[in-house]
């Protein structure tokens, strides 16, 4: 490799011109169109499905389930039951194919590429009746030569698209000691000892999970292209921060350049600051060898504007345009934009072990958030317009990070656009959920390590990435689930061999490749861990993934006794919204034990809906019916979260984040998400916008004892006062406190303990609670309520609540007022479409408050479909 790195030459401050005139030597064409597909002819499951043998257009990128869908050869696969009577398309094989014509410019080129951006996954390639490739990882970039085998007509491009199941479960099946997997298939297509998924470089969740179907799909699932060009290709273009300080950032633009021969190159590049205003333009000479050459171009900004996370100041992204050419050719434009900024992942020893928390240009963050899993089963069939407004709503919802989980894919170059632009932290799984993989086979590693450089290099320009992390829960089911003590007394030798491979891909592959591609963004091995110390998922050492309660059924107050030093999983599950439930089963199938229902509950290990009841039956009243189990589950989640996330907070800095699981679903269904598959917002979500406030308060009730605390994000002191009363039902004031408050920056402090027995001595528990709120220029800016038994015992009156709609400008405003306590109010419109400004809140006795309603229905619809839940309705019905 020849090595080019060259002072400037000269200098130029004229302003960029995109050469669209200008034609360009690197020609690139998308093959999108005109594709059909089919099942396989020869196939085992031809004989029940002939007509998807025969030829049907497809949309490329796509799916094969959603081509069958669109040509009406299956039932909508997330309504109703389906799921079973769809699993036949997993064990199948298909066949797509384009016939295409190709510009004789492109024929003339001294190069012609065939590129595919991502098929899944078992793929042969064959062009013009030749077989030029086999692939078998769907998060790999393909890159085949063609210059021999295109024509200028008629050209045909044919994939073979292999089922993975098939495709794998004679090996597996072959092993004499087994891996263990995932999620083992409920349809028999794999025996429980013998599941491929995790031998397969193909999203996990498509296996199936416990809050989404099975739906092993294939497909050409991100766009094929042919890439043109004579002497020269620009491979990558990139832009490394060397240094960063309050007066300068000292950059190089570094382009990695593949001649045939050597030559002469131009290099201008011009640098736009986050308004688009033009600051720096460069114009540099360079002398390219025959093979690959690095060109360096040092850059300097001064007084950078630096990339913030949400909260904490700006998004500033800065653009970098470059054209490059030859003899006054042009050979490629292209643009980068990224942010400048610092990351650490701090990891101090202190008095509780060892700390794990994110450092952005040197400030101390706590990260607050979830974990984010794919949008739908189907991949291409999210849209932008949906991923945008579930990244608006995690900003909405105060969040400054999310997880993106190993058992999905890579997300789309929009994706990460988003979160640059919203300031949501990235922390970045590799693409591996959970289970044993076999990455003592060194093809196996050698593929994953080519899967890593191509995701760093597609990704490295992003500032919202702050962590790649190597697996999920790896580690920790080795260590902790019992996996690797089974393994070692079925057969020790080969479990020090898979142990031995597991520590070579993550412990030595991955980390090489984010430390030579990742642009200084930190490494974590696997999540839980200690970044392979002996114990994984450990409270004082690294981050945690606590399920003790839920998955092993503790009561949600354990959540005040479990203080790690970062949680990045934890969750309770609930219901989506009624309109959601709607959509795939009709209200006379809506019943906790119902077929539809249990066939969109996907927590099998226990009985999802009947560790339900067991969360909703130890506080609340039973539900009467679905709609009040759907309400209640909805509130379940909502508390106990909130519980655990404001305790996460007031732990500041022991512990440095709290990332509930899960954000959004793959498709309608319960699940752990506080966003259902169509965008509404659980009762979670609106709570989590105020426990995730950047100035809260929380009051937490545990052991007889109420802990009053004050949280601050911001990165001042902040001169407040704090309120604490002590109320009933009814709206008698017992005790009535407010004292001033210093609250420094980003930190946590607490305020007070109230023991139940110090309470006024007119307490009665049944009726009374207490509540503290953070005041500022005398008006109240946050509010916790601590209540001192469980709902079922508490007796609450009913409310009186009176709730008016009006019209105004260009909305509706809706008033609520009521007499005594109303607690987990709960408003809806039915199937209408509408937004609300607020919801799944608590009125004190006496309060009033006024809501913005968005709807394009009319004042008389909105009216008459207002339906309002709360506590006292279910008190009073049983």
């Amino acid at each position: 490799m020849h090595n080019t790195c060259l002072a400037l030459l000269a200098a130029s401050s004229s302003l960029f011109m995109p050469a669209q005139a200008e034609a360009v030597t690197t020609r690139i064409e998308e093959l999108s169109g005109n594709w059909n597909f089919r099942l396989l002819p020869g196939d085992p499951a031809a004989a029940q499905q002939a007509k998807a043998t025969q030829w049907h257009a497809a949309q490329v990128p796509g799916h094969v389930h959603t081509e069958l869908l669109a040509h009406q050869l299956i039932d909508d696969p997330y309504v109703g039951d389906a799921e079973a009577a769809l699993q036949w398309i997993g064990n199948a094989g298909w066949e797509y194919k384009l016939e295409f014509d190709l510009d004789k410019k492109v024929l003339k080129s001294k190069h012609q590429d065939l590129v595919f951006e991502g098929l899944d996954t078992f793929a042969d390639i064959y062009l013009n009746g030749k077989k030029i490739a086999a692939t078998d990882n769907a998060f790999r970039r393909w890159v085949l030569p063609a210059k021999n085998l295109l024509k200028k007509r008629q050209n045909e491009l044919k994939i073979i698209l292999h089922s993975p199941i098939q495709r794998l479960l004679p090996q597996v099946q072959a092993m004499p000691i087994k891996l263990a997997g995932n999620y083992p298939s409920p349809f028999g297509d794999e025996p429980r000892d013998a599941m491929t998924g995790n031998f397969a470089r193909k999203p996990g969740y498509h296996y199936g999970w416990d809050w989404g179907p099975r739906y092993v799909t294939a497909g050409i699932w991100r766009s094929v292209k042919i890439i043109s060009y004579d002497d020269i290709l620009l491979r990558d273009f990139h832009i490394q921060q060397d240094r960063l300080h309050a007066q300068s950032a000292e950059l190089q633009a570094r382009l990695e350049v593949q001649a045939d021969k050597d030559a002469q190159l131009d290099l201008e590049l011009h640098i736009s600051d986050p308004d688009g205003k033009l600051l720096v333009s460069k114009s540099l000479q360079a002398s390219v060898k025959k093979g690959q050459n690095q060109i360096s171009l040092p850059l300097q900004i001064e007084n950078p504007r630096r990339w913030y996370p949400h909260g904490m100041g700006e998004q500033a992204l800065y653009s970098f345009d470059l054209s490059l050419k030859k003899n006054k050719q042009l050979i490629a434009e292209v643009k980068k934009r990224t942010g400048l900024r610092e990351i650490e992942l701090r990891r101090n020893k202190d008095q509780w072990g060892q700390s794990f928390g994110f450092v952005i240009n040197g400030i101390p963050v706590f990260a607050k958030g979830a974990n984010l899993i794919p949008f739908d089963m189907l991949p291409n069939r999210v849209k932008p317009e949906q991923m945008r407004a579930i990244l608006q709503s995690a900003k909405d919802a105060n969040m400054n990070m999310l997880r993106l989980w190993g058992g999905g894919y890579y997300e789309s170059d929009a994706f990460y656009d988003m979160a640059d632009e919203m300031g949501l932290m990235l922390w970045q799984d590799f693409m591996f959920g959970g289970g044993v993989v076999p990455a003592y086979d060194k093809k196996f590693r050698e593929n994953v390590v080519a899967e890593a450089k191509d995701q760093l290099l597609r990704l490295r320009s992003h500032p919202s990435i702050v962590l790649w992390c190597g697996n999920n829960e790896e580690e920790t089911a080795w260590k902790d689930w019992g996996i690797g003590k089974k393994l070692r007394e079925e057969n020790p030798i080969f479990a020090e061999h898979v142990w031995a491979g597991y520590v070579a891909l993550f412990g030595k592959d991955l980390r090489e490749q984010v430390a030579l591609y990742g642009a200084g963004v930190p490494y974590w091995s696997s999540s839980p861990s200690n970044d392979f110390a002996d114990k994984a998922n450990d409270s004082n050492n690294g981050d945690k993934h606590y399920w003790d309660v839920w998955a092993g059924s503790q009561p949600v107050e354990a959540y005040l006794s479990e203080t790690p030093r970062f949680m990045s999983e934890f969750g309770l599950q609930a219901w989506p919204v009624q309109s959601t439930v709607d959509a795939f089963a009709p209200r006379s199938e809506q019943k906790i034990d119902g077929p539809l229902i249990r066939a969109h509950q996907k927590f099998l290990a226990g009985d999802g809906n009947q560790r339900l009841l067991l969360y909703i039956r130890a506080n609340y009243h039973e539900p009467k019916d679905f709609a009040d189990f759907i309400y209640l589950s909805q509130l379940m989640q909502a508390e106990g979260i909130e519980m655990a996330s404001l305790h996460h907070r007031s732990s500041m800095p022991r512990t440095m984040g709290s990332l509930y699981w899960q954000l959004n679903d793959v498709w309608p269904g319960a699940s752990w998400s506080s966003i259902d598959y169509f965008g509404h917002w659980k009762a979670l979500h609106f709570h989590a916008r105020r426990f995730f406030a950047p100035l809260t308060i929380a009051a937490l009730h545990d052991k007889g004892i109420t802990r009053l605390s004050a949280i601050s994000d911001l990165q001042h002191e902040q001169n407040l006062a704090w309120r604490m009363r002590i109320m009933d039902v009814h709206g008698k004031v017992l005790r009535d406190e407010t004292q001033p408050l210093k609250l420094p920056a980003n930190c946590a402090m607490e305020l007070a303990q109230i023991k139940d027995a110090d309470l006024p001595a007119a307490t009665d528990a049944k009726t009374t609670y207490v509540v503290v709120e953070l005041m500022k220029d005398g008006k109240s800016i946050a509010r916790s309520i601590a209540y001192l038994l469980p709902s079922k015992l508490m007796q609450l009156p009913d409310p009186g609540l009176v709730a008016t709609i009006v019209a105004e400008a260009d909305h509706y405003r809706l008033d609520l007022q009521t007499d005594k306590l109303a607690r987990a109010v709960w408003l809806d419109f039915g199937g209408h479409q509408h937004h609300l400004s607020d919801n799944a809140l608590s009125l004190l006795p006496g309060e009033s408050i006024s809501l913005r309603l968005d709807s394009k229905q009319s004042l008389a619809i909105l009216r008459a479909s207002l339906r309002i839940r709360h506590l006292a309705q279910l008190a009073t019905s049983h």
